[in-house]
């Protein structure tokens, strides 16, 4: 792989990382009601569990989508339903607060990671990755970088949503903005839902 094609790659995985979708809503949401520190093993599965389904699109799982279609469309409805049920516990957490928890729990590391193989934003990134970046000549060592370079990029870039979430807890001690705010989020998961809707 060129070093050209590295720097144009690295630029997509920033851009593809940092930018709003359903792993970061949630992220910044669980800042706020879990602070920074009980969210560290949702964003350890959001990045470990990327790169897994990286590996897996790049060794040949995009070909069983060719073959069997039907099962790709199967798997983007399951994980917009999945969505739905998080935004839906999102809008009911529980206040913030010093002296307890809040009602529910952070994701789990095992949790954000198996998350990736439903969220559609992953896999467009996933499939985007190896098509366009990965070059034939040396195609396996070629995927390895695409996923390791991936995995530096991505954990500092969704780590930025969790810390901004946290540093809000300060801005949210009255129960009624953390309610507003964890609507909002709710929300802004639901519409992230919007390209599913639209393609067919």
């Amino acid at each position: 792989m060129s070093f050209d094609l590295l720097l144009a790659f690295a630029l997509f995985a920033l851009v593809s990382s940092i930018t709003p979708g359903p792993n970061n809503m949630m992220l910044l949401a669980s800042g706020v009601n879990f602070g920074l520190r009980r969210t560290v093993p949702h964003m350890f599965g959001i990045s470990i569990g990327f790169m897994v389904l990286v590996l897996a699109v790049g060794f040949g799982l995009g070909s069983v989508f060719q073959s069997w279609p039907w099962f790709y469309t199967l798997l983007r409805y399951v994980g917009g339903a999945y969505l739905l049920y998080l935004a839906w516990k999102i809008a009911t957490s529980g206040p913030v607060g010093d002296n307890g928890p809040s009602r529910g729990e952070p994701m789990t590391f095992f949790a954000a990671a198996l998350f990736q193989w439903v969220n559609p934003k992953a896999w467009v990134m996933a499939v985007g990755a190896i098509t366009t970046y990965t070059p034939m000549q040396g195609y396996f060592t070629n995927v390895l970088v695409i996923t390791a370079v991936f995995g530096l990029i991505n954990l500092p870039g969704v780590g930025i949503w969790a810390g901004f979430g946290s540093l809000l807890r300060n801005v949210l001690r009255d129960p009624r903005r953390v309610r507003v705010f964890n609507g909002v989020m709710a929300l802004l998961l639901v519409l992230s839902l919007y390209p599913l809707v639209v393609q067919h």
